[in-house]
């Protein structure tokens, strides 16, 4: 099971993300569900990397773990609440569709 948490802040804007496990969908290298996570999750820290008044600390401790944390300035804050927006549909589909092999909790501080 791949357990997946977000925190919104209180406009809405994505600020941590983490993603914890394996999916067990199917044999290494052809597992669908943990492909899709991977490839969201490493869309959204490419896209942020370098991008002007985002601040991005990504730490991936082990195979099966990343966690991000994320901070905005300025106009930056509208970049960042799409990625977040397209992160979040894309792993709440992955969810939907694989409930028995991902999680997606959503929480706001």
């Amino acid at each position: 099971m791949i357990r997946l948490e977000a925190v919104l802040d209180r406009d809405g804007v994505l600020v941590e993300y983490r993603a914890a496990g394996h999916a067990g969908a199917g044999p290494k290298g052809e597992d669908i569900v943990c492909a899709a996570v991977s490839a969201l999750s490493a869309a959204l820290v490419g896209s942020l990397q370098g991008r002007e008044g985002v601040r991005v600390r990504a730490d991936a401790p082990e195979r099966g773990r990343l966690c991000v944390g994320l901070s905005y300035e300025g106009g930056a804050r509208l970049f960042l609440e799409g990625a977040g927006a397209v992160l979040l549909e894309g792993l709440g589909s992955v969810a939907r569709e694989h409930p028995e092999c991902c999680k997606l909790t959503i929480t706001r501080r």
